[in-house]
């Protein structure tokens, strides 16, 4: 096998007593489950499944055939029920009298919407004809590195053929499509005995009229490729050996968040792009190779890998025996500047007259010697799957490479798969991006009230978000249930004390490493207390101003040096209080450090205008759900100060307030997503106070 964890054997996970329940389609879905949780088997949303299931029709209420394949866009491992389209076997079968040829295939796609069975919207995939015309009953079309090791080498059809024997067979490189479907026909027609093909570049078919057959056959097809890896490379050093050694983890982790905020200030043009970095050893031995950069510029060969991680990555000059980062960071911006400028000539040397717009000619793969690989996209999911993916292709080179001679897709065939009309239609379809898409937020004070409904708030609209408190409980709390209703990739935390001058620089080193930098920063962190000032001592004094004053001006320092190394602009918000413009009773300490915060926003408005960057306050009131303030000596001392108890105290807030209405954690987040958002991209020294009206706060 060609990947890291060769040693383990692939599993058969079917349960025969679990399955005999089961109807066709329900056999398909857990058969499809099955191979998509193990990612040797196939990449995440490759490869598809399908099988031929005989149905009553609703119209009819004849018995008819059914053809359930994989709709498009679909992910095997996850996919439910109603990821399936479902068509009749007689009409795509009636496809073939109105096929022209060729030259015009694709509109071979708009007639499978009239092949739908029982109105399944799930649009059908383009790989549906090549399932259709397989007569077996079911189909698993996988993309195993070990296979895809064989079907990009040179001499694909020589290795598939002493490998494998009759057993499968292969076809030449064909684009995924009605002809290629037309092939794998013929071939079984021609083959009656074969169990499978290779396609050349691309990857595997197996069938069986049986689910758990198929199923299991497609497990043995490839482990037989993973052992015949294991002996024949046996001994043999990879990609030409080492000519680097890897910086230490944590070294090669800084490195990372040094330049991946650069990178990303210099991709960012058309969307903010959000980054991901893999650092894992079969990452290091392909950066570290004496042959990478041969390799690397090849491209990768299947198409899921291309349309992935585009033509070529862009490989980094870095010498991790000389780790200057500095030198590098100075070369960056004329490094990314010849790879698009590589990039157009690549789209004007292939372009057709009917061929989509040039898309973002930056590179999706940074290749850095030593330290690791880099990947930008529009949302950290993408990123990190085109990390995956362009690992997928270190296996496949490391195998083909190791028994013959890795080849990547022509120039011309790469090109009309990442400019395919039908490709640009499916892109054309997408949904329009939330209005946070790309952005990474840094909450502080992210496990409390305010802080975690900001977070949500954004993360509803599509950003990324570091959750930073010093309660680390409660940051793995909340984390968890924001990662559940969203997604992990988009949360993460950190425990950063705002005061501690070293913490908030590890902090902001570790956003960058993690999603590529920062766009806002949501200052939130608090403390509050309450005493008569012949009571307040200096350390009570202190602890506030260490919190409120410091801490914002830290994290805010700390901010400003990521957005101009960016040099994309930036959002920052601050949570200050009503008690930061209106004098409170016994909190001299916290109103005047509440008032230093607001006039550090005003002065970071000044000095961030001339770079894009917005800092506006929110000044909240009486926030009492949810906040860790209201838990402790604080409320006790605010009841006392107004001759309340607890249970009143809220009360009490609410009639003072002009509009007599509680303030909750999701106002402040509400306006926090406001002042961040394009929204108010013309507001910056601004004031927002959300505390249900008090006249003593008015800010004019």
């Amino acid at each position: 096998m060609t990947t890291a964890n060769a040693a383990a054997r692939l599993e058969n996970k079917w349960n025969s007593a679990l399955a005999q329940d089961m109807d066709e389609p329900e056999k398909l879905l857990y058969r499809s489950n099955l191979l998509g949780s193990d990612k040797r088997i196939t990449n995440y949303g490759g490869g598809n499944t399908s099988a031929k299931v005989t149905q009553k029709d609703p119209l009819t209420g004849n018995m008819v055939d059914v053809l359930w394949v994989k709709g498009s866009g679909g992910d095997v491992g996850s996919i439910k029920m109603d990821g399936f389209s479902t068509l009749y076997m007689d009409k795509l079968n009636a496809l073939r009298g109105i096929y022209r040829g060729v030259e015009f295939e694709d509109e071979m796609v708009g007639y499978l919407p009239h092949c739908t069975f029982n109105l399944n919207p799930r649009a059908a995939s383009i790989d549906t004809p090549l399932h259709a015309y397989v007569p077996a009953k079911h189909v698993d079309h996988m993309h195993p590195d070990a296979i895809i090791a064989i079907a990009a080498a040179k001499d694909s059809k020589a290795l598939t053929q002493k490998i494998f024997g009759d057993t499968i067979g292969w076809l030449p490189w064909k684009k995924p499509g009605y002809e290629l479907g037309l092939w794998l026909s013929d071939f079984c027609a021609k083959n009656p005995d074969a169990k499978g093909v290779v396609l050349e570049s691309h990857g595997l078919f197996t069938w069986a009229d049986d689910a758990e057959d198929c199923y299991a056959l497609t497990l043995e097809i490839i482990q037989t490729a993973m052992d015949w890896f294991a002996t024949e490379t046996a001994g043999k050093t990879a990609f030409g050996g080492a000519v680097h050694d890897s910086l230490p983890a944590d070294a090669r982790r800084a490195a990372a968040a040094r330049l991946m905020p650069a990178i990303r200030g210099m991709v960012s043009g058309q969307q903010h792009m959000v980054g991901h970095f893999d650092d894992s050893d079969a990452v290091l031995e392909f950066v570290n190779a004496k042959d990478m950069e041969r390799l690397a510029a090849l491209g990768t060969s299947c198409p899921d890998h291309f349309l992935r991680t585009k033509i070529c990555p862009l490989v980094v000059d870095f010498d991790p025996e000389n780790p200057d980062v500095d030198a590098t960071l100075a070369g960056l911006a004329d490094a990314v500047a010849t790879y698009r400028t590589g990039y157009q000539a690549y789209y004007d040397r292939c372009k057709r007259d009917d061929s989509p717009a040039i898309r973002d000619p930056n590179a999706v793969v940074y290749l850095v010697p030593g330290v690791g690989m880099i990947t930008f996209a529009k949302d950290k999911a993408t990123a990190r799957i085109s990390g995956e993916f362009y690992v997928n292709a270190i296996n496949v080179m490391r195998g083909a490479d190791a028994v013959s001679e890795y080849q990547g897709l022509p120039e011309q065939e790469a090109f009309d798969i990442e400019y395919w009309l039908l490709e640009e239609a499916k892109l054309q379809r997408m949904p329009a991006p939330k209005s946070m898409a790309g952005r990474v937020a840094l909450v502080t004070g992210g496990a409390g009230g305010i802080g975690s409904a900001t977070a949500e708030r954004y993360l509803r609209e599509g950003a990324c978000v570091m959750l930073a408190d010093i309660d680390d409980a409660a940051l793995a709390e909340t984390a968890k249930n924001l990662a559940a209703r969203y997604s992990s990739d988009m949360v993460r935390t950190v425990n950063m004390n705002v005061t501690d001058e070293d913490a908030v620089i590890a902090s902001y080193a570790n956003i960058a490493a993690e999603f590529g930098g920062v766009d806002i920063l949501v200052s939130n962190a608090g403390i509050a207390s309450s005493a008569p000032i012949e009571d307040t001592s200096l350390d009570l004094w202190n602890k506030n101003m260490a919190i409120l004053s410091t801490g914002y001006f830290l994290v805010s320092r700390e901010a400003f040096k990521l957005f101009k190394t960016q040099d994309m602009g930036g959002a920052v918000v601050f949570v200050a209080s009503k008690n930061g413009l209106a004098a409170s009773p016994n909190a001299s300490a916290y109103c005047t450090a509440k008032a230093s915060e607001i006039h550090l926003a005003r002065c970071l408005a000044l000095e961030g205008a001339p770079m894009g960057v917005r800092v506006n306050v929110v000044n909240p009131d009486a926030v009492l759900k949810g906040s860790k303030i209201w838990q402790g000596e604080w409320l006790d001392q605010r009841a006392g100060t107004y001759g309340t108890d607890k249970e009143g105290l809220e009360e009490m807030y609410r009639e003072r307030s002009l509009l007599k209405r509680s303030v909750l954690p999701e106002d402040i987040a509400e306006a926090a997503y406001f002042l961040a958002s394009d929204l108010s991209a013309k507001s910056t020294g601004n004031i927002i106070n959300v505390d249900a009206g008090n006249v003593q706060a008015f800010t004019r």
